[in-house]
């Protein structure tokens, strides 16, 4: 539950910032992968080298706000010293075709030098996110700015920490993890307001069911319930009511971002995954609005599912399922601002760059030693604006 008032909150708070409910996100890790090697999606996936197309073809599909990256190893090559000559251009390029962009600090990738469990990963962070926005600003003065601080500290902390998959690679550290990046993350939050105190913070982590096994004892239960709850530690400690010591503080808590996937329900110890056609039908299924409606109640705020996609030929079936969800919170009547279709154009493995997921809008049409060229999957596009409809009639009829 809550432990304020959202009426305490600036109005800010209040302001649907985005430009489409139908987001579109470029998948822009820039990490080491469980090989050691540094990887950038960016340019794997070709959308720097053809962003002026990927964004012109949003333009049928009525998407005016995407998801991008600024590659924290790419600008901070040395030490407090920035290279904003990429994300200089991919502002250019936004405003050429009306796109409106919410930007990553960190998604997956820290500068080469540093590691959440560096004692000074925090500061540089911090410093890195000042430095962002002056250089926005000087720019753009009057854009509403939204910034996600680092994607998915949930995801990254048990990576990093617990199974070896990128930087730090430890395992039974997630915790650890974890608590160096959320001290970053208010720190970068508290650095940026300092300059801008308008900047709209957008969370993304993940959204989960974790479930006990059928004829489950109580133990399983308990365990089952503890796990399931761990999805809000990252949040919790950012509004302050968890590690207050870090210094969160309930008016971080702005936009609440969720990343929804096919497999993101499963029971304690990953064996086994929840369908989610709930197909044989499973008492313990939950719906996705009914996840969404557990984490308003929690902390009353605007949602925006922020990234969700399905790979391969589930596509459209998935976004099908997406938007009726959608409904479902709409009419339940939760604050839900928006779906982020990630990836919007498709991107390889991490680990295995040979493989590619299939789970764009468009997929890349490999041709050695050339960009991957788009090409659109008819079916997902026919269900995409079906979906579009849908929540648009939806959204009509409660007016």
């Amino acid at each position: 539950m809550a432990t304020h008032s959202p009426d305490l909150l600036p109005n800010l708070v209040h302001h649907n910032p985005f430009h489409s409910f139908w987001m579109a996100g470029y998948e822009c890790t820039d990490k080491l992968n469980a090989f050691g090697h540094r990887v950038d999606f960016l340019h794997e996936t070709g959308h720097l080298q053809l962003i002026n197309q990927d964004y012109q073809n949003l333009a049928p599909y009525h998407i005016k706000t995407v998801r991008e990256g600024i590659r924290w190893s790419q600008v901070e090559q040395k030490p407090y010293t920035y290279d904003w000559s990429t994300v200089a251009l991919m502002l250019e390029s936004s405003k050429a075709h009306g796109i409106q962009i919410s930007w990553d600090i960190c998604h997956f990738g820290f500068a080469d030098d540093l590691t959440p469990l560096h004692p000074l990963f925090a500061q540089r962070f911090a410093a890195l996110c000042k430095a962002f926005i002056l250089f926005y600003r000087s720019h753009y003065p009057d854009d509403t700015l939204i910034v996600t601080p680092i994607n998915e500290v949930s995801f990254l902390s048990w990576l990093g920490g617990d199974v070896r998959g990128t930087a730090p690679y430890c395992t039974r550290q997630g915790w650890e993890v974890k608590y160096g990046l959320m001290r970053a993350y208010i720190e970068g939050v508290a650095a940026m307001r300092e300059v801008d105190p308008t900047v709209r913070i957008l969370t993304t982590e993940p959204l989960i069911q974790v479930v006990a096994p059928l004829h489950a004892t109580e133990e399983d239960i308990g365990e089952a319930n503890r796990v399931h709850a761990t999805q809000y530690e990252a949040v919790d400690i950012l509004s302050g009511r968890l590690c207050p010591e870090l210094g969160g503080l309930p008016e971080y808590l702005d936009i609440l971002g969720f990343n929804f996937y096919h497999n993101n329900r499963w029971v304690i110890g990953f064996e086994e995954k929840l369908s989610w056609m709930n197909l044989p039908p499973d008492p313990r299924w939950r719906t996705l609005a009914s996840l969404l409606a557990e984490a308003y109640e929690r902390y009353q705020r605007p949602m925006v599912l922020t990234e969700t996609s399905h790979p391969g030929i589930h596509r459209p079936e998935w976004i099908s399922y997406i938007a009726q969800e959608s409904v479902s919170a709409l009419q339940a009547q939760l604050p839900l601002w928006g779906v982020c279709l990630y990836p919007i154009i498709d991107r390889p493995d991490w680990d295995h760059l040979h493989h590619w997921h299939q789970s764009g809008l468009w997929d890349a049409e490999i041709i050695p030693g050339q960009i991957p060229q788009r090409v659109l999957y008819e079916p997902y596009a026919q269900a995409l604006q079906a979906a579009q409809m849908q929540v648009e009639a939806a959204t009509r009829a409660m007016v």
